[in-house]
Formats: structure tokens, sequence, C-alpha cells
């Protein structure tokens, strides 16, 4: 798989999200508030996160075990608007501690855990990694 310009997008916006994403979490920390910090961040990650589920849709590959060119790795677009989704609405019920609980699922399991399995061999990052350290 080539680096393609929708290719190219998921990959800027998943790294940025990944980078800024602990600013807006460290901002909120319990002995440490910065509201215009963390709304500031949270607000550029959350549409970083959405342009990185919705290019997700669009990169499909036929080589890995699919379904119509969708792999296990795309069960987590969902996943990701599901987070966050809920906790948009739980920050709306005022429930801060869910919406907390919500943000931090998300960036865990849509960032780390989505990026760990970009570095399996046979998707583009893990074939650049194990390339260029020439264990591929």
């Amino acid at each position: 798989m080539d680096l393609s310009p929708t290719i190219a997008i998921h990959l800027a916006a998943a790294a940025s999200a990944t980078v800024i994403g602990p600013v807006a979490l460290w901002a909120r920390l319990a002995g440490l508030q910065r509201p215009r910090l963390h709304r500031a961040f949270g607000y550029a990650w959350v549409t970083l996160m959405l342009f990185t589920a919705v290019s997700a849709l669009f990169i499909r590959d036929f080589r890995l075990p699919n379904l119509g060119g969708y792999t296990p790795i795309h069960l987590l677009v969902p996943i990701t608007f599901a987070g966050l989704f809920g906790a948009f609405w739980a920050l709306r019920e005022g429930n801060i501690r869910l919406h907390r609980r919500s943000m931090l699922g998300t960036y865990i399991g849509g960032n780390l855990i989505a990026g760990a399995f970009t570095l399996v061999p046979g998707r583009y990052l893990g074939n650049l990694l194990w390339n260029s350290l020439g264990l591929l």
C-alpha cells in the first residue's frame, strides 16, 4: 500500500491527535486547572479524531484479512465515534466524571491501541518501520 492522499491525511491527523491529546488531558488534572488550554486542545483533538475516523473509512486493504476491504482495525472507527459522542453527551448532562473517562478511553483506544496496530507488518507504517530497521 502506497502513501495516498487519504492515508497522508489520516496519518497526519492521527499523529497530531496522539501528540496533543495528552495536553488536553493534562490541562484538567486534579491539582492543575487550565480550562482554556483544556478546551482549546480538547476541541482540536476532537476535530483531529473526527478527521482520523472519517478518513479511515476510505482506507481499505484487500491484502490483510478483511470484509469488503475493511480490516479488524476498522472496528475502532465506530468505537471512536461512540466515545466522542458519549463524552459530549456526558458533558451536556453535567457528568464530568463520565466525560473524563470517555475521553481518556477514546484516546487510549483511538490513538494508542490503534497506533500500535498500525505497526503490524503488512500495514503501511509497519512496513515502513520494519523495513527501515532491516527486519523485513
